[in-house]
């Protein structure tokens, strides 16, 4: 019995004390309480002491109740970290935070407004919660940082003062939101560097840049747009610090000229194109960022032009001077002397460096003639091949960079022709308006290609005096219509005149000209002497080429 009052005793005791603890006041915070809710992956840098931030925040009562908010106004609240520009429990929360962490902030009254609080807004001995979330933060001492990022294997030059380059960024605050970006727009920012037409710290920023690299540059907003921000073409609050993440496309100084590069010279050169000469080369046009505009191998075909004339941009009619027959080389062109700010308005942007690597395939001028190289000649050579004489050939035909066009070795016969000649085996160069023109031959020779051929005479039969077709070997018959005339009835028909002509040249009393159709010779000739068309010759109409003129083949 005496147990139980003690149990029932014991339970009201701690009932009493249970409601009492429930009326208690909250004990009082002697510091700031701090709740991180969100900690990003990346902190490349936490507050300091002398920092300036920008944040935002909600600030409230423990009781939820709502007293101020950043959000409510449209900006961030910006200010320096342990100056007193803030109360003191803001002070202390802030340090240590990075931008894009949020940290639930519990104030006491004497680190806050105390016992006076803050006119009708906070009251006497108020517990304050913020709601903080940083996102800039920066130092006076600040200034431009670079981080490249990726950097091209070969780089030839870097950024200075005074260069121009075309670069693409996106350009973000500290906390990732994006205010800009040259992508958008499908078009590069294009500027000079170190002059003063860019903002302070991109100005510094692209110094030291090649081409192709990548790097991310962040500035504060004292080398920015500083502490009025940019309303006008894009978003950016005051005091912000800003990212670039750029990209350099393309870099040259209006000084500039054309350079020169890779070059791979075939070995002997023994002429270099000079102005005034008709050239053939294939060429990959790409701007510096290695982007490919054109090429004539797409096309299959050889681009063909007079340099120093002004038919090219300036730099590639600069370029292509000097050059050998086989030659390789890489032509870097400003835009100056390509196409200028303007571009060509689809590939290739306005401003633009151009890289041209070339072949020359041929080159002449149109003052060349038939160049001559004998490569051998007998020591014994009485007679000499001359115009109108019929030779036999073979030949191996190439263009100038030693393409293959033909060989009458691969036929197993030699080209027989009527030609000038006066060689047994020689080298040939034949520029184009001596050889197959602008046009070339469909499929086989380029346009204005310039040929080679080397050739060996295998025979030759000397050719006919000027203007004839046959020839008497020994002194005319002087009865040459009777002779003719086989069956005595004082005309002479083709068939007797044929057999006639040709029974002179078996026995060797005549010759026909050599290398061409014989019986179309001959058909001439009878045309010739019938003077009245009727398929016969009589004694009136029969006369020897020497007793006319103009001569007929008699």
């Amino acid at each position: 019995m005496k147990m139980n009052q003690c149990v029932h005793g014991m339970i009201y005791l701690a009932v009493l004390v249970a409601f009492a603890a429930c009326d208690a006041p909250p004990v009082p915070l002697d510091d700031i309480v701090i709740e991180k809710t969100f900690v990003p992956e990346q902190c490349g840098r936490a507050v300091k002491v002398g920092d300036y931030v920008r944040y935002h925040y909600n600030g409230m009562f423990p009781d939820g109740k709502k007293f101020d908010s950043s959000y409510d106004r449209g900006s961030t609240y910006n200010v320096y970290v342990g100056k007193k520009q803030l109360i003191e429990g803001m002070d202390r929360a802030l340090v240590g935070m990075c931008v894009n962490e949020r940290r639930l902030v519990t104030i006491p009254p004497q680190l806050a407004y105390g016992k006076e609080g803050y006119g009708d807004v906070i009251p006497s001995d108020a517990i304050l919660n913020f709601d903080v979330l940083l996102l800039d933060v920066w130092n006076p001492d600040d200034g431009v940082q670079s981080e490249t990022y990726y950097t091209p294997e070969n780089c030839s030059r870097k950024v200075e003062v005074s260069d121009y380059v075309r670069y693409h960024y996106n350009g973000t605050l500290l906390d990732g939101t994006l205010f800009d970006s040259s992508h958008t727009r499908l078009r590069t920012y294009d500027t000079y560097v170190g002059i003063g037409w860019l903002i302070a710290g991109m100005d510094q920023g692209l110094l030291g840049m090649c081409v192709g690299e990548r790097r991310i540059i962040t500035m504060p907003p004292s080398l920015g747009y500083g502490s009025n921000g940019d309303g006008k073409w894009v978003d950016i609050p005051g005091q912000a610090s800003l990212v670039f993440d750029v990209v350099l496309l393309d870099l040259h100084n209006p000084k500039d000229g054309v350079t020169i590069t890779n070059q791979d010279i075939p070995q002997p050169c023994l002429r270099k194109s000079i102005s005034g000469d008709f050239i053939r080369y294939h060429y990959n046009g790409s701007l510096l960022d290695g982007t490919l505009f054109d090429s004539s191998y797409s096309r299959n075909r050889t681009y063909d032009t007079y340099v120093g004339k002004g038919s090219l941009i300036g730099g590639m009619d600069e370029g292509l001077i000097g050059v050998c027959i086989g030659e390789r080389r890489r032509i870097t062109i400003p835009p100056h002397l390509g196409y200028g700010e303007e571009g060509t308005g689809t590939k290739i942007p306005g401003s633009a460096v151009l890289v041209f690597d070339i072949h020359i395939i041929d080159f002449h001028n149109p003052s060349d003639t038939v160049v001559i190289i004998t490569n051998y000649k007998p020591e014994v050579c009485e007679t000499l091949a001359k115009k109108g004489d019929f030779v036999k050939y073979h030949y191996n035909a190439s263009l100038m960079d030693g393409s293959f066009i033909d060989s009458t070795y691969n036929y197993g016969k030699t080209y027989n022709i009527v030609l000038g000649a006066n060689q047994v085996r020689r080298h040939l160069v034949i520029p184009p308006h001596l050889g197959y023109g602008e046009r070339g031959v469909d499929g086989e020779v380029p346009a204005s290609a310039v040929l080679v051929f080397d050739i060996e005479m295998i025979e030759m039969e000397a050719g006919l005096p000027d203007g004839y077709m046959f020839i008497w070997n020994e002194e005319v018959s002087a009865d040459l219509f009777t002779e003719m005339d086989a069956d005595k009835d004082l005309q002479v028909l083709a068939s007797e005149f044929s057999d006639y002509i040709l029974r002179q040249v078996n026995e060797g009393k005549g010759r026909l000209a050599p290398g061409f159709n014989a019986n179309l010779i001959i058909e001439n000739m009878f045309s010739n002497q019938d003077r009245n068309g009727d398929g016969k010759i009589t004694e009136e109409e029969f006369k020897l080429k020497a007793d006319e003129t103009p001569h007929d083949e008699l």
